[in-house]
């Protein structure tokens, strides 16, 4: 792969992962609500969700989705409707992932839960998809090998979107320990579960 392609795609990826969106909001609301060590497991569905994106994108297996719009409505749906309700459940105080007043950390719940919510926020991002189909194939070039480059290149997206996820999660603990004390449970679960709310909105207005 051509180095100097490899070194213009970095930082425009970096730029464009770091800028706030579905899934930086997600890690942001469950860092603060969860704290960074449990968000770890929506990363790895969001992960997992954006390096399908992106070898889609390549592969061209994203032509489906655009010759069948549909069925992504139908999906987007669906995965705006999850995170509306834990959000709702959220601001009621409520539901696996909101906070009590005797809880410095929740521990109820599964993580599977997690993983599959932030997978379900990666696949179900129409921009996403039409970054990825945008981005990546000027990206490719034509006299070498797909394989190596599509690596590399999804490698360099998984680093990117892990490090801003992670400055999100980390950000949003810190939200939490100011919000922290028992008075100010309530306040942090609303803020949290208003972040999740914003994410299912954005995904049915998107």
């Amino acid at each position: 792969m051509n180095t100097a392609i490899l070194w213009a795609f970095i930082p425009t990826f970096f730029f464009v992962s770091v800028t706030p969106g579905m899934c930086m909001t997600l890690a942001l609301s469950l860092g603060m609500s969860i704290g960074y060590k449990r968000t770890l497991w929506m990363m790895i569905g969001e992960l997992i969700g954006v390096a399908l994106v992106a070898v889609s994108a390549v592969l061209g297996v994203a032509a489906i989705m655009l010759n069948y719009p549909w069925l992504f409505t139908i999906f987007k749906a669906i995965g705006a409707s999850y995170l509306a309700y834990i959000g709702i459940q959220m601001w009621r105080s409520k539901g696996k992932l909101a906070m009590s007043g005797e809880q410095t950390e929740v521990v109820k719940g599964k993580d599977w839960d997690l993983v599959v919510q932030g997978f379900v926020t990666a696949i179900a991002n129409p921009k996403g998809w039409a970054f990825m189909i945008s981005l990546l194939p000027p990206f490719i070039d034509g006299n070498h090998a797909i394989a190596p480059q599509l690596l590399a290149l999804v490698s360099i997206i998984l680093m990117c979107e892990f490090l801003c996820m992670t400055l999100y999660a980390v950000g949003g603990k810190g939200l939490k320990r100011v919000l922290g004390q028992s008075n100010n449970v309530k306040i942090m679960n609303r803020i949290a579960g208003s972040l999740m709310i914003g994410v299912s909105v954005w995904l049915f207005m998107s």
